[in-house]
């Protein structure tokens, strides 16, 4: 007789907190979505600082690892166009005119069309390393000779103003062909470097940054309301 309302009671505890948990449980839930909805919002100060699209131009020196001995430092200019895909990745083509020297022996001029992936570390800051690899043609002057090249290196860009950044980079660049200094001897194909000072002049990419800012304001509409939604409940 007297197990009967215990029983009652001890269920009625156990529902409500049941219930209490349950409740607690769809707060928690709805709060854990909504910080990873705020942290999957979209970055717009790629688009401020730069843009999806760049001409670049740089000045600087470049030199041989060949056959002979007594490399020395020549000029290298570059010219190129960079399409950026998303703030991190982007796809360079550029021309290269440059000269590569032995002292006493060798001179000659050389240019290479050069195509790369490219990777931007930190692109929604001013300051950011980047690397890049890819593969071009090698050509000395009047297209005498030619060879495939695969080339690869690194740099760091600093936006001195909004849509203009400096640069300074280097390359390392492996030839297909042990007669790029003339001589074929060794037992590998040559190489040079190129390093170099440059400016990047970014453009476009409003439409991108005004839509992410749409998506995002949308996002953060939808955290207000399930917030509220579930504050009522």
């Amino acid at each position: 007789m007297i197990a009967r309302p215990l029983y009652s009671k001890a269920l009625a505890i156990l529902l409500v907190m049941l219930m209490s948990a349950t409740v607690f449980a769809q707060e928690e839930s709805s709060q854990e979505q909504s910080e990873v909805k705020v942290k999957n919002t979209y970055k717009t100060e790629f688009y401020d600082l730069r843009g999806t699209n760049v001409v670049d131009v740089a000045l600087g020196t470049s030199v041989i690892n060949g056959d002979f001995i007594d490399p020395m430092f020549e000029i290298y200019s570059h010219l190129g166009y960079k399409r950026y895909f998303t703030p991190h990745f982007g796809v360079d083509v550029g021309y290269h005119k440059f000269n590569l020297a032995y002292i006493d022996i060798y001179n000659e001029g050389f240019m290479s069309f050069d195509i790369n992936l490219e990777a931007t570390i930190l692109p929604h800051n001013r300051f950011s390393p980047y690397v890049f690899a890819g593969a071009g043609l090698n050509a000395s002057n009047h297209f005498k000779d030619t060879a495939s090249k695969f080339q690869g290196g690194a740099g760091i860009e600093y936006i001195a103003t909004e849509k203009i950044g400096v640069k300074l980079y280097a390359d390392y660049n492996y030839v297909l062909s042990d007669e790029l200094d003339g001589l074929e001897a060794g037992d590998s194909d040559d190489t040079f470097f190129r390093i170099a000072l440059g400016v990047n002049f970014y453009f476009g990419g409003s439409k991108v940054k005004s839509n992410k800012v749409k998506e995002q304001a949308t996002v953060i509409d939808s955290n207000l309301l399930n917030d509220e939604y579930y504050g009522k409940k």
